[in-house]
Parts: structure tokens; sequence; C-alpha cells
């Protein structure tokens, strides 16, 4: 059984060497590709946010966002007497905290995602916000005076970093702090002495959503790796050759589609002896069926754990034609999943991969009941040096047999022995 199965890295040869990190990536980019969660999967992870922590975290930023709020409005306050007419900032204010209050309400009560009409209708009240800011403040050339509501904005824009996209919230962002950096030159405020406080005013601007798209998005991504483990762990207790999560939801429609014919069979709506399409339909189920049986009989629990992985799939290739990874305890499947996550996830940089490489069998005497089976592990770690391998990671490989790793060719090479209980003796 072969899961994306590539071959050792060459020891020698530029050019090979190449090739063959252009073919894992390319492999990699089709694996990434084609994956495809379970529905079920997706709907139970994506079920409660809430229960993850992402709203609380959405309050927070929402939170923090109000205390650069609050010191605009102070310095609007402040510099009420330098405005020729403030009426039109005022009224940008007014219109910003209404738009804040709603939005809060709004946001608090959303099931998931803010839906893009309400999304655009808040882009909008920014728009009229900042162009009534804009246009108090660049009514006179009196000192001092730079915008406030038109920066506050961005604390609107923070307070949507739970409910949109990333990248929504740091393009409306860029927008926003481009259009007060041109209506600050276009002041005609040549003063040096005057560009701190500009400044300022954009960094007031762009930092409370760009800070609150980035924490998200790195909260998210650590809650996805988590889940993604918690997914991939539940294969650890299937037996030694099983169908995985996305085989057992065809299964599933397979044996509805199966059931419905026999049904309508055994109720008299369909005629015997069945129609061309009809039995054409019953062939393609049954060859259906067949194929994800003999599947099941070739696919290990290691397989399904790294295919059915958003994480662990594009990075770990596996070679396993005999089965082997099946025949492991529970104690050394959970450790070497683990010791693959591990190397996987706690890099930086460059991503790495992991190739793994199962048997041949061997025998060697151990229990009083029989005879241990013994075979090879071979564990190709590239991108990984070895001084940045998690003390973890290790202890982890030992449970699963005593290893041996060196250095080859720039790649990290662990050789671990595997011995297992025969299964005669069970």
């Amino acid at each position: 059984m072969t899961s994306a199965a590539t071959p050792a890295p060459p020891h020698s040869g530029s050019s090979s060497a190449r090739a063959h990190k252009q073919l894992l990536d390319d492999q990699r980019d089709e694996r990434r590709r084609t994956f495809r969660r379970p529905q079920r999967t997706v709907q139970t992870t994506l079920a409660n946010r809430t229960g993850l922590g992402s709203r609380h975290l959405g309050f927070g930023i929402s939170l923090s966002s109000g205390f650069f709020a609050v010191f605009l409005l102070w310095r609007f306050a402040s510099q009420w007497e330098r405005y020729p007419n403030p009426l039109p900032t005022l009224a940008a204010w007014i219109v910003l905290l209404l738009a804040a209050v709603v939005t809060l309400i709004l946001v608090n009560r959303l099931p998931d995602r803010m839906p893009t009409w309400l999304f655009l209708a808040v882009l909008a009240l920014g728009e009229v916000v900042v162009g009534l800011d804009l246009a108090g403040y660049g009514q006179g050339t009196a000192a001092g005076t730079y915008p406030t509501a038109a920066a506050a904005v961005g604390a609107l824009l923070a307070v949507l970093v739970s409910v949109r996209r990333g990248r929504e919230i740091v393009a409306a962002t860029l927008v926003l702090g481009a259009v007060i950096a041109a209506g600050s030159v276009t002041a005609a405020r040549y003063d040096p002495e005057l560009m701190a406080p500009a400044i300022l005013t954009i960094g007031l601007c762009v930092l409370p959503p760009l800070i609150g798209a980035s924490v998200v998005r790195g909260f998210r991504r650590i809650v996805q790796r988590e889940l993604d483990l918690v997914l991939v762990q539940s294969t650890i207790s299937q037996p030694s050759s099983a169908v995985g999560m996305l085989a057992s939801e065809e299964l599933a429609r397979i044996d509805l589609d199966a059931e419905t014919l026999l049904d309508d069979v055994a109720t008299g709506r369909t005629a015997l002896p069945l129609s061309s399409t009809k039995s054409a339909a019953a062939a393609m189920l049954a060859t259906q069926l067949r194929l994800h049986l003999i599947e099941g009989r070739r696919e290990t629990w290691l397989y399904h754990a790294l295919t059915e992985s958003e994480f662990l799939g594009p990075a770990v290739n596996l070679d396993d034609p005999s089965g082997l990874a099946g025949q492991l305890s529970p104690t050394q499947r959970d450790a070497l999943l683990l010791a693959i996550w591990l190397l996987i996830s706690d890099t930086d940089g460059a991503e790495p991969t992991v190739s793994l490489v199962f048997g041949p069998f061997g025998r060697t005497n151990g229990h009083i009941i029989g005879e241990m089976l013994r075979f090879p592990i071979k564990m190709i770690i590239e991108g990984v040096p070895r001084r940045r391998v998690d003390p973890e990671t290790w202890q982890a490989i030992r449970v699963v047999g005593p290893h041996i790793d060196s250095v080859r060719s720039g790649h990290l090479h662990v050789d671990i022995e595997c011995s297992i209980d025969n299964p005669a003796d069970a």
C-alpha cells in the first residue's frame, strides 16, 4: 500500500536532487488541491465557533480598538476650536458611533459569518464617516487639526476581524490608510513639524485592524491544527485494515441507494425484470461496494490518518506495501502519529516533508508466549535540522521502538526497530 509514495531523496547529483524536490513540491500542491474533508466532520467542527474561543477573542480585539477610538475622540474635542467649521467632523463622529453600536450588536448575534451585504453596508458607513471628516478637516489650514473620525474607522474595522476574512479586512484597512494619507498631503500642510502627528494618525487608523486580523489568523490556524490532530487521532482505534471517514460517507450513500432500489422492487414500484437503466444502476452500486471493500483490506489506519489530514497529507509520504502500520499497538500508533505531527507542525519557514518506509519483516525471540515480530521503520525528514527537533518528538519515537538517527545528504534519517506481538499468538 502506498500513499503518495516517493523514493528516498537521492544522495548525489544536484540536478537529481532539484528534480526530486520539484516532484515533492508538485505532489504536495496536488494533494492540497484534491484534499476533501468529510462533510459531516466539517459541520461538526464549525458548529459552534463560540466554544472554540474565537468570539471571545473578537470581543477582546474590539475592546482594545475601542481605546484607540476614545483617544481619537478626545483629540477631536481638544482641537474643536481650531476647526474653521467643526460640524462635518461632528456629524462624522455621530455616524461612526451609531454604526459602531449597531455593528457590535449584530456581530454578537450572528451565528457565524457576517453576511456580505451587511459587511458592504458597514464599509459604506465608513466611507461616509471618512468623507465628512476629511471635508471638515480640509476646509481650512489651521495648524494642529488632523483627521480623527476617519482614523477611528480603523477601530470599526477591527470589530469585524472575527466575522469576516482577514484579507477583506486588510484590503479595506489599506484603502482607508491611503485615503487618510492622501488627505493629509492635499491639505497643503508642508510644515515638517506637523508630519509626526499625521503619521501617528495614520498608524492609529491602520494598526488596530491589521493587528487584529493577524491575531485572529494565528488563533484560527492553531485551532484548525489542533482540531485536525484530534480528527486524525480517531483513526488510532481502527482495525488493522478499514475504510476511512470519506469512504464511510460514500458507503452510507451507496447503502441508501441500494436500499431504495430494493424497496422499490419489494413494493412493486419497480417492475421485474429490471429495465436496462435500473440494471445498470444496480451493477454500478455493486461494483462500487466491491471496490470499497477491497480498498478497506489494503488501507491501514495510518493511510487514512494521512489522507484525511489537511496538514499531514501534503507533507508526509507513506510507503507501506505490506500494511505493517496496521500491526502496531495503540500506544505505538499514537506515538508515531504524534512524532510525525510534531515534526511537521513545530517548524518555521520552509515546509518540511517526512517519508515513511515500513518493512520488511524480521524475527527475534522475545516473549514467553512466542516470538516477537520485528520490522524497521525508516523516517527521512527534510527541512527540519536535528537541533530543532523537539525532545518530545524523540520521546514519542522511543515509544515506537529503539532508533538510530543520522544526517545524510542534508536530510535527517531515523531508523526505528519496531517490535510487535505475533498475531498468531493472539
